[in-house]
């Protein structure tokens, strides 16, 4: 008895292993293709992605400090959403 359970696991383990790699998709068994077409369409410049070696990481990388553009108020100026001073 037990050998034949051991068996009937091999066969459906086989099993299992030919549909989810599309080996029976001739007989009309495979499985569904996912894919998220919503998800590509949602990327914003995929091309500017950069994988970095060991040695670029170990870098310091150099950030551009912003240069403010108009008029800039004065270190003693009362901050608009500031809490009140008690």
């Amino acid at each position: 008895m037990l050998r034949l359970i051991f068996l009937l696991l091999i066969l459906v383990n086989g099993l299992y292993f030919a549909w989810s790699q599309g080996l029976l998709s001739g007989l009309g068994w495979a499985p569904v293709q996912q894919s998220e077409p919503q998800r590509l369409g949602q990327q914003i410049r995929p091309e500017a992605l950069r994988v970095l070696t060991a040695q670029e990481l170990s870098q310091p990388e150099v950030v551009p400090v912003p240069v403010p553009v108009g008029p800039v108020a004065p270190a003693s100026a009362p901050l608009v959403n500031a809490p009140p001073a008690e």
